[in-house]
Formats: C-alpha cells, structure tokens, sequence
C-alpha cells in the first residue's frame, strides 16, 4: 500500500465539494470519508491476504516527531504554530536559500516562517502573530500531519 496515496488522496478530498470516495484496486480497497462536522476525515481500508500469507495489520500512525532540541526536557513557554495540513515541511524556499526563519528571530503577524508541500504545491505557513521563535520542531524535509507543532513563537 502506498502510503502517499492515501494522504493525497484526504487531501483531494478535504479540498472539494465530494464527501466520500471509495477506491478498489486488486485486494487494495480504500475509502475516505468527511465528517459532517468538521473538515476532518476518516480513512477505511483493507486489505485481503494472499493465499500463504498472515493477514495484513493496518498501519500504525506515524509517532509525533521529537524536537530538535534535545538540551531540555521541558518546552519553552510560547504559542505552538501547527501544520495545516499534511505535506512536507521545508524551512527555506530552496535549497540553497537561508531559512524562512532561526531560534531566536523576532517575527511579525503574517510573516511566512516555513513552506509545506503538498501534491507539489508550496503551501506558505505564515506567523498568526508577532513574537519570538523559541522552538522549530519539525526537521526540514520531514513529512508533517495535519494539526502538528512545526514552532514554539513566544507572543510580543
């Protein structure tokens, strides 16, 4: 099963009118599915063993990502900016430009501090408020989920 395909396929469907889809393919089935009250979904699959073969187990989802910062066990005081979608996080706009944004940096409301891609898309995340980035926790070039901490900003 590829895993990929599964996340582009949420994200076609959290971006349209459609509330549901199903997809068989061989003994690949999936649907997804939006929930009624928030923009969310929902992903059932299955998949029929081959002859000689243990059942397949779903997948587990992916475990949070620990910080980059290992010097301290507690999180610094400070507002958490989420992903808002599932994507891939890059922290400058190529690879060879400086990062968006560095621990430290003073940011203003609407200033863009990193990029998620999705289905090649460059999704610029932006500061929801001025302040002072404490923490980047996701790595660049690491995949990211919806609604995960990407920085730790302490408000102004």
């Amino acid at each position: 099963m590829d895993l990929k395909l599964v996340k582009n396929i949420i994200n076609l469907i959290s971006d349209s009118d459609v509330d549901e889809v199903s997809i068989e393919e061989g003994d690949f089935k999936i649907k997804v599915k939006k929930r009624s009250d928030s923009t969310m979904q929902t992903v059932q699959y299955q998949m029929q063993p081959q002859q000689q073969q243990p059942p397949a187990t779903p997948p587990q989802p992916a475990a949070p990502q620990a910080p980059k910062s290992t010097e301290s066990a507690e999180k610094p005081d400070g507002e958490v900016i989420k992903s808002p979608i599932v994507g891939t996080f890059y922290e400058a706009a190529s690879p060879d430009s400086d990062p968006y944004v560095k621990v430290g940096d003073k940011v203003k409301e609407g200033q863009t501090l990193c990029i998620v891609e999705a289905m090649k898309i460059m999704n610029e995340i932006e500061s929801e408020f001025s302040g002072t980035i404490l923490e980047i926790i996701a790595e660049n070039g690491s995949p990211v989920e919806f609604d995960q901490p990407l920085f730790i900003i302490k408000k102004d």
